[in-house]
């Protein structure tokens, strides 16, 4: 029988793709959102349903209407400068709210559960690579959020039986490849997405740091296709049909650009020039941050279809380019 699921946030960037993925591998799908930062338009497929995941009289409506063998939540507040300004609100939205959802799928007997974590979990980097083993030190709040999550599946799985994996995000990008996504996005929190609005709106890009020990001096991350993220999810999904417990996993290209690099390949995949500003560095921005994603690639059998930094260029400025 097919199975469904409840994606939470998925009208959402990475969500929206991930509700894609999902009925392309025949699962049907139900997305729960409040449109504050996703938008409907990107709801592909499946069938939508406006609200707050916080919202437990609308959790156990849907929960009592559908029979979902999974749930997939994404919903968040991810922008790391507001946690630092206004904690109270992500603590309430990324912990409280994820409890009320947690607690309805113990109620009504849902135990699989698939968490939008983040590489912001590990705080100030200790290496140039990072595995899952790293420590979990987080320096802001937006990162303790996660990692609250993290540790409170940890405890609904010893008491309550509720299967869960966290997928520690890097820099999720690119788009969809068919275009058939857009992206209605105003404001942009990652460099790729960054430099492409630029070159919309004809704004500067900030370059932070061009003194790094690093082979162009610009600071190195790791970028990974947004629909190899969502395929990590389903993959995710299925060994939770089959193995109980509680899992963790990198999601990363498992090589680094840099600055300059992601800005050449937009100047060539759009064949517009980017407005550079240098910039002195950010406090605690680290040389090089990437992700070491081989646990994920051993255990469910991850293979990244698109790990060029051109084709993730290329799909999000397609996307973009369906927008506007």
């Amino acid at each position: 029988m097919t199975k469904k699921i409840l994606i939470v946030g998925g009208a959402g960037f990475i969500g929206s793709h991930v509700n894609k993925a999902l009925n392309q591998k025949d699962f049907e799908t139900v997305i729960l959102d409040n449109l504050s930062t996703g938008a409907k338009e990107s709801v592909v497929r499946g069938e939508f349903v406006e609200g707050n995941f916080g919202d437990r009289s609308l959790l156990d409506r849907l929960f009592s209407r559908h029979n979902f063998d999974a749930v997939i939540h994404l919903a968040a507040l991810t922008d790391v400068g507001e946690s630092v300004r206004n904690p109270a609100r992500y603590y309430k939205n990324n912990v409280a709210d994820t409890l009320t959802l947690l607690d309805a799928m113990v109620d009504h007997k849902v135990d699989i559960i698939i968490f939008s974590s983040s590489a912001a979990i590990y705080g100030a980097p200790l290496s140039n690579y990072v595995k899952e083993s790293h420590p979990a030190e987080p320096i802001n709040p937006y990162g303790r959020t996660k990692l609250m999550v993290e540790k409170i599946l940890d405890d609904y799985h010893a008491a309550y039986g509720l299967k869960s994996c966290s997928l520690r995000y890097f820099n999720a990008a690119g788009g969809d490849p068919q275009g058939e996504i857009k992206n209605f996005k105003k404001k942009e929190n990652n460099l790729i997405p960054i430099v492409l609005r630029s070159l919309i709106d004809k704004t500067g890009v900030p370059i932070f740091g061009t003194d790094y020990s690093t082979p162009d001096g610009t600071g190195v991350r790791d970028y990974v296709h947004v629909m190899d993220v969502a395929d990590a999810h389903i993959l995710a999904m299925e060994k939770l049909f089959n193995e109980p417990g509680t899992f963790c996993y990198n999601l990363g290209n498992g090589r680094g650009y840099s600055v300059l690099e992601v800005i050449r390949a937009a100047e060539k995949i759009t064949g517009l020039k980017v407005d550079a500003v240098k910039s002195a560095r950010r406090p605690g921005d680290p040389a090089t941050l990437v992700a070491d994603a081989s646990r994920a690639e051993k255990e469910l059998g991850w293979n990244r279809q698109y790990p060029s930094l051109e084709s993730i260029v290329e799909h999000a400025w397609l996307s973009y380019s369906t927008a506007d």
